[in-house]
């Protein structure tokens, strides 16, 4: 069920976004605030054209298949509750100094050897 609504969800998403950009924008008319008409600059348009009420509904049905995904999804149950959790084994504690560059106060650098006095 859930592969079939994702199915439908996808198809919905790519029409709406379709019949959006096959509309003409509003913004065409923003350009006569600038020396034309200003009738329309934020006015209504007039009755709905017909792409408008299939962008609403594509919109709801977009919406309704969100919805019904997530709550379909929530019923499946959590990845986290069916996961089992593993036994921690005990690691051994790292040998040497910590901070790996200086010289621990017990350790000596090792001695040179003294030259020979003839030479």
């Amino acid at each position: 069920m859930t592969t079939l609504l994702l199915a439908v969800h996808v198809m919905v998403a790519l029409f709406l976004i379709f019949i959006v950009l096959i509309q003409s924008g509003k913004g065409a008319e923003l350009g006569a605030a600038f020396g034309g008409s200003s009738q329309t600059l934020f006015g209504s348009r007039g009755s709905a054209t017909f792409f408008s009420k299939l962008t609403t509904i594509a919109a709801v049905a977009f919406m309704l298949t969100s919805l019904s995904l997530a709550i379909v999804s929530t019923k499946g149950g959590s990845v986290v509750k069916t996961t089992t959790v593993k036994e921690k084994t005990d690691t051994p504690a790292a040998q040497g100094p910590i901070s790996g560059g200086g010289v621990q106060p017990s350790q000596q650098p090792p001695q040179m050897p003294a030259q020979p006095a003839g030479k």
